[in-house]
């Protein structure tokens, strides 16, 4: 196990994590030459498509007599559980920091996530080959963020493998060995102990150090009774081969075709096949404690297996599981509907699918009188729902009506009961209402010094407030609260046009906080539409009617007869648009200048639109659910 090095490259978005690990597989000699190729772990079309890494990915790589297992980390702040859930899986992280941007704000949310783990950090600056590097500068901000020196910090380039075999040698050399976590047994110690393997081997190998001895002294019990323990830090359905769990094993063994025992489901399977990812599948006889690697079990159902849940075996079973991880609850909510009814069962079941690996997935049965049925899914921001619905359409052939987003709020009764609802629609009646809860966010924001003004003005639009100021160099840190709601559909657009793109954002969920809330509702022809209704505060809930319905008037197509679009709270109308009615020529007919005919005609035309407008229906294009989304 002294032989083992388990690491995760952490960064900001675009910083060149998947670059760096394309360049650490090829010097490894893990992927032959001809079969590289750029972003070579970002399997997923879309991720490739967008240049971004949305899932983690394992690899186990040679180097020196070393065993190498990398974790590839997703970089936006959407996908930071992914990040938390690599963390936990290994011993130390590779910090990257671009040499043309310096530190932004996913780069210190992870370095506090990897602190909190206990990871050993190795600073890298990445494209020192570029004109526009300045390596001094971003070296002097990372020695004030984790306090090295500046020889600890290693120079590279991701595009040129300059560098990246200092990397490696680094890991190896400062990189701490596997932990592994002993007991309890059923009757050994009660208490979790973490102990690092010493570079002498095993407490009961050969020629074994001092430490190692005095190791086996204190845990002999314990460690004749060895039970294998194994977390999940990531999973996924293959439709050949049923779930393929992805796992670092923290205690024992797991064989081929060994029973297994997942701990919190209670579910029993079957090790089908275990290996490592390098990175295609390379099966092997077992996974020993240390290593990372897969299994591909029996499992059928996605419910089976979860992540973070701990793996071990039914002929010696573990007392006790793994710590987990951090629940991680979504605050964005949308409406997902199946345009044609038929494919609702499908959609359920690509969404259990794709859950299975997406632990901040949640999805309820919604129905809506004019979308039919459909899913309420939670998501962790705009670009994991942005990825969920694209995900749905290519990988699973769904045509998809997705509502506007929305967040979650908690509704406290006269009777003080406390309701979550998810979609205003949900919304009691208000004489029930004592008073509406709205999710806030705590936000970091990382902005050049003269454009600070433009940050907090912006801030202040969105009814947030500037909590914090701080400097790192040239760089301002604006930590500020706000309601999420507000920040949901175009704010971090709005933020890179404020400051020309050089900003960078991240936040995190600080609460619920009373507001003046209302629910805007909006008619169509007089009808209310539940999935159009939206929560908003009474100081903007004016501009929001007006907004939306000329956004509808502009998506709603021209009937044959007037279309009144409204807004309301409650029995107020607050806006309104018509959308007008075509007007067929019924006098062309007529080849005479009779007036009298004529009239008759443009009466009975007019009596025909006012039946119509009584039983007329309109049908709501898919943009219109969407509309708050649309860019002025």
């Amino acid at each position: 196990m002294e032989k083992i090095r388990n690491f995760c490259i952490i960064a900001h978005i675009d910083h060149g994590k998947s670059t760096i690990a394309d360049r650490m597989m090829e010097l490894t000699g893990t992927v032959e030459k001809r079969e590289m190729k750029s972003q070579l772990l970002d399997s997923m079309e879309l991720e490739r498509e967008k240049g971004i890494t949305i899932k983690l990915t394992p690899v186990t790589m040679k180097w020196k007599g070393y065993t190498l297992n990398l974790i590839d980390t997703p970089g936006h702040v959407d996908f930071s559980y992914e990040v938390s859930r690599s963390l936990q899986a290994v011993e130390s992280a590779v910090l990257v920091v671009d040499a043309t941007q310096g530190i932004q704000a996913q780069t210190l949310a992870n370095v506090y996530l990897a602190l909190e783990q206990d990871l050993k950090i190795i600073p890298v600056i990445n494209k020192v080959d570029l004109p526009a590097a300045d390596v001094e500068g971003v070296a002097k901000q990372i020695i004030n963020l984790l306090g090295c020196k500046r020889e600890d910090i290693i120079g590279a380039s991701g595009k040129t493998g300059f560098g990246v075999d200092e990397i490696l040698n680094q890991i190896i050399e400062v990189g701490p060995e596997p932990r592994l976590i002993v007991g309890p047994r059923p009757s050994g110690p009660s208490t979790l102990r973490v102990v690092r393997v010493p570079r002498g081997g095993l407490p009961w190998a050969d020629g074994a150090s001092s430490r190692a001895a005095a190791l086996r002294n204190t845990s002999q019990q314990a460690w004749s009774q060895a039970c294998t323990r194994a977390l999940i830090f990531d999973s996924y359905f293959d439709d050949y081969r049923g779930v393929v769990l992805y796992v670092r094993v923290f205690e024992g063994e797991i064989d081929k075709n060994s029973e297994i025992l997942m701990m919190a489901t209670k579910t029993k399977g079957l090790a089908l096949e275990v290996g490592v990812l390098t990175p295609k599948m390379s099966p092997m006889d077992n996974l020993k404690a240390g290593e990372i690697g897969y299994i591909v079990t029996n499992l059928k159902t996605t419910r089976e297996a979860k992540v973070g849940d701990t793996v071990t075996l039914i002929k010696n079973p573990a007392e006790t599981a793994l710590p987990g991880y951090k629940n991680v609850l979504p605050f964005v909510y949308a409406g997902f509907f199946p345009v044609s009814n038929d494919q609702y069962k499908d959609l359920k079941e690509a969404i259990e699918k794709l859950a299975l690996s997406d632990s901040a997935l949640r999805f309820e049965p919604e129905n809506s009188p004019v979308l039919g049925f459909g899913l309420r899914i939670g998501f962790l921001g705009l670009l994991h729902m942005d990825i969920i619905r694209e995900r749905l359409e290519r990988e699973f052939g769904l045509d998809l009506i997705v509502t506007n987003p929305s967040t979650n709020y908690e509704v406290v009764m006269n009777n003080g009961n406390i309701i979550e609802i998810k979609s205003a629609a949900d919304l009691p009646d208000v004489s029930e209402i004592r008073e509406i809860r709205e999710p806030w966010v705590k936000g970091e924001i990382i902005v050049p010094k003269p454009m600070i003004g433009n940050v907090l003005n912006l801030i202040n639009e969105k009814r947030g407030h500037q909590t914090n100021l701080s400097y790192i160099e040239e760089r301002a840190v604006i930590d500020f609260e706000a309601p999420m709601a507000n920040l949901l559909t175009d704010f971090y657009d709005q933020l890179k046009s404020a400051t020309s793109g050089y900003a960078s954002f991240n936040y995190e969920l600080n609460g619920y906080k009373a507001e003046d809330l209302v629910r805007i509702d909006f008619l169509v022809a007089g009808s209310r539409i539940d999935a159009l209704s939206v929560m908003a505060h009474r100081s903007e809930a004016d501009a929001i009617g007006r907004e939306v319905t000329k956004k509808l008037k502009e998506v709603i197509p021209r009937q044959n007869y007037e279309v009144a679009l409204q807004a309301a709270i409650g029995a107020r109308i607050i806006a309104r648009e018509t959308i007008g009615a075509y007007r067929k020529d019924v006098t062309v007919k007529i080849h005479t200048g009779d007036r009298d005919r004529k009239a008759k005609l443009l009466e009975k035309q007019k009596r025909g639109k006012a039946r119509m407008k009584r039983f007329g229906k309109v049908d709501i294009p898919s943009e219109a659910f969407t509309v708050m989304l649309k860019r002025d």
